[in-house]
């Protein structure tokens, strides 16, 4: 049997804002934002001549230099990961250490062996 690919859903406006759970230093920001949106609002009107096309293109000339745009992507790749759990951190890390441990000994022991192997042939 075939399998059949869904089409991807287009999502709303709706849908994309999720509601995030929002911490003091969340709430702190978006206040300071609000408030500085709100005492520049009367002077809007000084970033009229700047919305045209030259100019928004130069924007995104020195966004593209500055490596704005390469921050601000890597910034929303970084909210997106699912970080591991406090217990699985734990586990990995110890799981790397056995590994390196065990693996160590292992290259400690192959190397003993070819040292006496080496001198009993060379001497």
């Amino acid at each position: 049997m075939a399998r059949v690919r869904k089409e991807p859903v287009k999502k709303t406006k709706r849908q994309r804002k999720t509601r995030r759970k929002l911490t003091p230093v969340t709430k702190f920001f978006s206040a300071i934002k609000k408030l500085i949106l709100t005492v520049l609002r009367p002077f809007k009107f000084v970033l009229k001549p700047f919305q045209n096309k030259v100019f928004r293109s130069i924007g995104r000339f020195f966004r593209k230099i500055l490596l704005i745009d390469y921050f601000m992507y890597s910034w929303q790749e970084v909210k997106m990961v699912e970080w591991p759990s406090r217990k699985e951190t734990i586990k990995l890390t110890t799981a790397v250490f056995i590994f390196a441990i065990v693996f160590g000994f292992f290259v400690s022991i192959i190397d003993y062996g070819l040292d006496k192997l080496f001198k009993e042939v060379i001497l």
